[in-house]
């Protein structure tokens, strides 16, 4: 009974964040992990963890960007906002639950590319691997939920994630190695750099990127709390 319970839970909840479209974006997702696989094993350069962290990059934030910005609009789609706010702290339980969904989801597909990267194209370590990923995806959606409660539009929030993104790839080109580059890939060692130094920033980063990612997820949740600016 309890299984089945949150089996429908989650069915419908996953219908609603997805708006239906949780299909397609389980494909272009794959679609574009596949691109940058074929693409990868035509080119010259040799394949590593580092290649095989930045093809995963970009699928998982994919799987988590649509639900993160069109989240609260799909709630007002489908006339189940008033519901959400007419029980008293009913909407942390909801946008928490849909929240663990989407990054579950997130997690378990990420795995599997990476497992399959693993088996296909060169060794990784699959779980290591998929956590390091789950890192800036965790941002990027947290970010993304927590501008959608304040532009309450989920066009809105797409456009102004999409320009956050470029300013943060701009960034990446500019910070190179450093504990603030939000892309910081983790197995792209430095030849001049020393690794124990290296390492320590990317523990650095990591622990940065999930501290501004948490204020994210409670400045969201903050922003819920003004019932009137979303009915």
């Amino acid at each position: 009974m309890f299984l089945d319970t949150v089996y429908r839970l989650t069915y419908y909840n996953i219908k609603i964040i997805f708006g239906n479209k949780f299909i397609y974006f389980l494909l272009s997702a794959v679609a574009f992990f596949i691109l940058t696989v074929v693409i990868n094993l035509f080119s010259d350069d040799e394949i590593t963890e580092a290649t095989a962290y930045s093809m995963l990059l970009v699928p998982s934030i994919l799987l988590v960007f649509y639900p993160m910005c069109f989240g609260i609009q799909n709630d007002q789609d489908a006339k189940i906002i008033e519901i959400i706010f007419g029980i008293p702290n009913y909407r942390y339980k909801v946008w928490l639950f849909r929240l663990l969904i989407a990054y579950v989801i997130c997690f378990v597909l990420t795995f599997g590319l990476g497992s399959l990267t693993d088996w296909l194209v060169v060794e990784v370590p699959p779980g290591p691997l998929t956590l390091q990923v789950m890192v800036p995806a965790f941002l990027i959606g947290m970010l993304s939920f927590l501008l959608s409660t304040v532009v309450k539009n989920g066009n809105g929030t797409a456009v102004v994630i999409i320009v956050i993104g470029l300013i943060f790839f701009i960034l990446h080109q500019t910070l190179g190695v450093s504990k603030w580059n939000v892309f910081l890939n983790p197995y792209d060692v430095p030849l001049d750099k020393n690794p124990a130094i290296f390492f320590n920033t990317v523990l650095d980063n990591r622990v940065i990127l999930l501290i501004v990612s948490v204020v994210c997820l409670l400045g969201g949740l903050y922003n819920t709390q003004n019932r009137e600016k979303f009915i």
